[in-house]
Order: C-alpha cells, then structure tokens, then sequence
C-alpha cells in the first residue's frame, strides 16, 4: 500500500478546554500552542471559539503575534459561527487567518436547532465564506453532528457535500460530535464520502464517550481520511476526545501506510505540562503517558526481561522520553529488585539479597510500592539489623497524642525471655516512649539507658508524605558513641525500630 502523509490538528486550546472545570490563562495557552507547533511538531492548533470573552480575545491574540513572526501563523485556527460576520470581524481584531465555520451536519440539528431549511442555512454559509476570504481568512468547514446526519439523514449529508464542493473550501471536517459511532461506521461512512469526494479534504474528528476515540480514527484514517483532530490527554468535554499519545503510537505501530510529524519523543513532556496547567491528572493506567504503564510489578515479568526482553513489545518507554520502571513490592520477587540494584549500581550476594528481597515483600504489606531511591535504606537497615542479635524486642506499644494532653506511652518489653510493661508521658510521643523504656530497662538492668545525643530522620530525594522514612539515632554509652538506623513510614515507628537495635547492642 503507498504511503500517504496526513494531517494531526490538536485542539486542546479550544475543545479540550471545554472539559469541565478547566480554564487555561492567556500565558498558559501561549506556552501550550508553543510546544504543540514547536516541538511536537502538530500540523495545526485549533486555540479558541471567537467571541467567548475578552480574556480569550486577548490569548488569542498573544498567540497570533507569536505566530506571525515565526511561520505558523497558517496553523492556527479558530471556531467560528454563521453570525453574519460577526465572528470574522473578532478574528481580524484578534489577528487570527484561519476560521473552522461551524454549521450543521445532521437534519436533525438544521431543523430542531437552527429551524432553517437546508437551502437557507447555505446560502448563510456561502455568504460567510465568501466574506472571509474577501477578508483574507481561509475557511475550514465542521458539520456538526455529522455521524448521526450519516446515519440518520445521509441525503441531507450529501446534499450539503455537493454544496461545499462548490465552495472555496480548504478543508471539510467531520465530527462524531456525540461519540457515539462504532469503528466499523466510522469506515463506513468515511469510506463512503471519500470514494464520491476525492478531492475534498476531510479531518475526522473523534470523541471518546464509548472509549472508542482512537479505534475510530484509526478506521476512519484506513478510509481514507486526510487528517484527524486530537486532544493532549485525551481531554475535552464529557469523556473527552480521541487522546493525542495513544492515536500517535497506534499510527506509528500499526498503520505504516500513514505518514506523520509529530514527535513521539516529547508526547509525555507536553501532557505533564498540560496536567500541571489544567489540574486535570493523567490516570496512572492511561496507555502511553501513565505513572504506571511502564512500570513492571509483578516478578516474573522482571525475570523475564532478564532473558531476552519477554516482556517488552514495540511500546518502549524510551520512545516517548521515559524509562522503564521495576516496581518494589510484595509481587516484585528477586528479579525486580536485581534490576532496580543494577540501576543504582549495586550489588548484594545470594543471602543478603534474599533478606532485602523478604523485607519488601514486609513493607509491600503495608505500603503497596516502595521506590527505587528508597532500595539503599532498606539494604542499610536489613543488613545491620541482621548483624544484632535481637536479644530485646519491643513487642507492642500504644502511643497516645490529643490536643491540650500530655503524650502517652503504654509499653510491652520482652528481655531475654521475660516481659515488662509501663506506662509514662513526656514532650512529643517518642519522648513518652523513652521515658517508659527507662523504667522497664532500669528494673531489669539496674542500669541508665545510653544518652540520646543526635536524632536524624530522612526520606529519599523526590519523595512524598508516604515515602519510608529514616531515623538515625547517635548514642553515647560509656565515653564511646555509636549509631543505630530504623526504617518505616510512619517516622516514630522508625524511631522505635532504631531505639530496639540500641538495646540489643547495650544489653548485658
């Protein structure tokens, strides 16, 4: 099959923008519009519907000034209506060259919405074309609601087809307005138009409330169609748009019979960008430029691609600027963790490896996935306290904090054998901690516990309010000072954990 070179419109600055609760700044938009021209290297940019607000007057604005200085200035569009020129004049103000004329493109919506008939609406069309270009504005021409006008009024579609073919159109697009055609219509009814119409360019344009946004645009592009309008993360209203990074990868793997532009290379770059500015997150599932989809949780699957890459398919991370991930986990198993040491360049032996590996799986337990960054703390606190003899074990503990309250501890101390508990308060709850350990550790020892003369807590570098932390402990015992790690998520649990390992090395 001879390869044909297609068209990628993004409209996220304009469709996009009508997902609900999101408003993008002038600024913003200007930021965006750079990066989809510049560096993801879309065809067009769809940026704004004329006549919303001054605020988009302006962002508009902004963007035509840019691109005007720098060759783009043709890639811009605008939403424009059949308003007897008015959204023409605001274009001209707003320096814009390029309008996407709405009109109606089902019977339906021509009779019930506008109540014209189909010679009516146009000749208003015809007069809004032709005053564009008298104004010098190129005219793309969207037919709204057009898949139900293909499956419920196809006479009227193409009665309005022969119509537009007399004009001095550039491009005619077709919206599944209501995303609610099937793959195989979407074939059907592209494939159809396309055969009677040859030479009309058509973009197809797909929403995605069956999730079924990129399936259709990879069939209507199989049609024939000559471009396609996508949305950064897929966003737009109700269940959004066909998704920008899936569509891209679906084309580039699957469809070698198209040509393209885009640079996958930045995909992940410009949707973080646009979650940031948006406040509309990714999901960490979403296929391409998810959190997690390149993210390796279970054992085998590491294991896996140990041998031979078993696991990986023409979907590589590093296409798109990413890497791929081992999760540490309770599934993880050893292979995850051997490839996370490789990673940071460490290795372990067959024993200490199978202690790290049953740690985890520990820790897994509680938190579903540990860090990579957090691997060398949990490597330190396993070795060293395999390297104690656990002759004393804190073995429960309530810890009690209210407002307006002194701290409380309750405590249950097993030494060699033999329980003591206690109670006492103090300043913060692991002083009232401490306080009730040295009256447990004086009635069995006669002895004071070691000073406490350093306390530091950290969390690996890029972390979050649940990342493990921590706790070094600095002790001095007779003249000699020594330190003792703990390792947790819960700080004061890490505290505990090192203040144990003390008493296991003090005991006598």
């Amino acid at each position: 099959m001879v390869s044909r070179k297609i068209e990628i419109m993004d409209t996220t600055l304009r469709d996009g923008e009508q997902t609900s609760g999101v408003s993008f700044s002038a600024s913003e938009k200007l930021t965006i519009a750079k990066l989809l021209l510049e560096e993801l290297k879309v065809d067009r940019i769809e940026i704004a519907s004329a006549r919303v607000s001054e605020g988009e007057f302006q962002a508009v604005k902004s963007i035509t000034s840019w691109a005007s200085n720098n060759g783009y200035i043709d890639a811009v569009e605008v939403l424009t209506f059949v308003d007897n020129g008015v959204s023409i004049n605001w274009m001209i103000e707003a320096g814009a060259k390029v309008q996407n004329l709405l009109t109606k493109g089902s019977l339906n919506h021509l009779t019930h919405q506008l109540k014209k008939t189909s010679s009516q609406h146009f000749k208003e069309i015809s007069e809004t074309i032709s005053l564009a270009k008298e104004k010098g504005i190129q005219t793309n021409v969207y037919l709204e609601d057009w898949s139900n006008g293909m499956r419920n009024s196809k006479e009227y579609v193409y009665e309005f087809l022969e119509f537009l073919n007399t004009q001095p159109v550039k491009r005619v697009m077709l919206p599944d307005t209501l995303g609610v055609i099937t793959p195989e219509e979407s074939f059907t009814f592209v494939s159809e138009i396309k055969t009677k119409y040859p030479n009309i360019h058509f973009d197809f344009h797909a929403h995605n409330d069956y999730d079924l946004g990129v399936a259709n645009a990879m069939e209507a592009l199989k049609a024939g169609a000559d471009g396609l309008h996508l949305t950064i993360n897929g966003m737009g209203e109700r269940a959004g748009n066909a998704p920008m990074a899936s569509t891209i990868a679906v084309i580039n793997d699957f469809m070698p019979f198209i040509e393209i532009g885009v640079n996958e290379k930045v995909l992940y770059t410009v949707s973080k960008l646009v979650e940031n500015f948006s406040g509309v997150m990714i999901p960490a599932n979403k296929p391409v430029i998810g959190a997690n989809v390149f993210t390796q949780t279970a054992g085998i699957h590491a294991d896996g691609d140990n041998k031979k890459n078993l696991y990986f398919s023409d979907l590589l991370p590093e296409r798109f600027g990413r890497t791929r991930k081992y999760a540490l986990g309770k599934s993880s198993g050893k292979a995850n963790i051997q490839k996370n040491l490789q990673e940071l360049g460490l290795q372990l032996n067959d024993e200490d490896l199978k202690k790290v590996t049953q740690r985890i799986i520990e820790l897994g337990d509680k938190k579903q996935v540990v860090t990579k960054e957090e691997l060398p703390y949990i490597i330190s606190d396993v070795l060293d306290s395999n390297s104690i003899e656990k002759r004393v074990v804190v073995e429960s503990y309530l810890l009690a904090h209210s407002k307006g309250m002194k701290p409380s501890t309750t405590l249950r101390l097993k030494v060699e054998g033999v329980q003591y508990e206690g109670h006492a308060q103090g300043d913060g709850q692991f002083d009232a901690f401490m306080n009730a350990l040295r009256k447990l550790y004086k009635r069995h020892s006669k002895k004071d516990l070691p000073d406490l003369i350093d306390y530091t807590v950290r969390i690996p570098p890029g972390s979050s309010s649940d990342a493990l932390c921590e706790t070094i402990i600095t002790w001095t015992n007779n003249g000699k000072e020594f330190k003792t790690r703990g390792l947790d998520s819960d700080q004061t649990v890490a505290a505990i954990i090192a203040t144990q390992k003390m008493l296991n090395v003090v005991i006598v």
